[in-house]
């Protein structure tokens, strides 16, 4: 999608601000340390067979006494049972289900991040300055149930798609980009970790990367590549993919930015007035000695 060198410069200049505030990332080799291994290969369309790069766990160690102790991620990890893996499925929401929402948006709204995305989306005309507008705001993005299979009841929200993953008629895996989604997974047993994804050795990432391309099975279903943020908090993706979510009203937006050191395709699907889907993909990181 062509867009202006301006606007462009001006999302840059803000997702990096969010960077920098996000005072709740946690650190790679200290909170947490992952473990690349291999490059995975290629998996063809439809196929539910990958071969395994990577021996061991993604995640080696993740401090979860931080994890629980930062209000936001147990908010959101509060989040990740709340619904129903398989699309054409009605979810059921409880009215529990619906507090731990508000309580998850109630905890990102206090964080620099989100005030300052909402900062930018006042002064870019895209939310309404009163916080408890933009908290409705965010609910319909993220919260607001709808139909992704035609047949069936509200069975998806940008929430489910985007952080907990779901499946498309058992066959296919949608979604699942969050670092501490797949953590928890993996350590349940259920996602398996094949390798990351490089198109050459000069994007081969690093432990220390903030951004990675995966492959990985979960719960036997094969996710050929999935690009995911590892560290960031629950209130950076947020912020930013909602950001994003609002500077278009085109189907998809797909934007390349500098953030920090990586060099990213930030990609996002609208569904109606929610997000169908967002992803990171890492196109390059400078850290590496060229």
């Amino acid at each position: 999608m062509a867009r202006s060198q301006g606007a462009n410069q001006e999302l840059a200049e803000v997702l990096n601000e969010l960077w920098c505030l996000d005072s709740n990332r946690l650190k790679p080799g200290l909170d947490y340390i992952i473990s690349l291994q291999g490059r995975a290969g290629y998996v063809a369309q439809g196929s539910n067979y990958a071969r395994d790069r990577a021996r061991a766990p993604l995640f080696t160690y993740v401090n979860q006494d931080k994890l629980k102790s930062i209000e936001t991620y147990s908010h959101f990890i509060n989040l990740l049972d709340n619904y129903e893996m398989s699309t054409g499925v009605s979810e059921t929401v409880t009215p529990e289900e619906l507090q731990e929402n508000q309580k998850f948006l109630d905890a990102i709204l206090e964080t620099e991040v989100m005030k300052c995305a909402h900062r930018y989306l006042i002064k870019k005309r895209q939310s309404p300055p009163a916080v408890t507008q933009f908290k409705k705001q965010l609910y319909d993005i993220w919260f607001r149930l709808y139909h992704r299979e035609r047949s069936g009841g509200e069975d998806s929200c940008g929430f489910e798609h985007v952080f907990v993953g779901e499946t498309k008629f058992g066959q296919e895996i949608m979604g699942l980009h969050n670092w501490v989604q797949f953590y928890l997974q993996e350590k349940h047993g259920h996602i398996d970790y094949k390798g990351y994804k490089a198109r050459d050795n000069k994007d081969t990432p690093d432990q220390d990367d903030h951004v990675l391309n995966l492959q990985f099975s979960w719960k036997g279903l094969v996710k050929p590549v999935g690009g995911s943020f590892i560290g960031v908090s629950p209130e950076f993706e947020v912020a930013l993919f909602t950001i994003i979510f609002l500077s278009s009203t085109d189907k998809m937006t797909s934007v390349v930015v500098n953030v920090d050191e990586y060099t990213l395709e930030l990609v996002v699907y609208r569904h109606g007035r929610s997000i169908g889907t967002s992803f990171p993909k890492l196109l390059s990181s400078n850290n590496q000695d060229l």
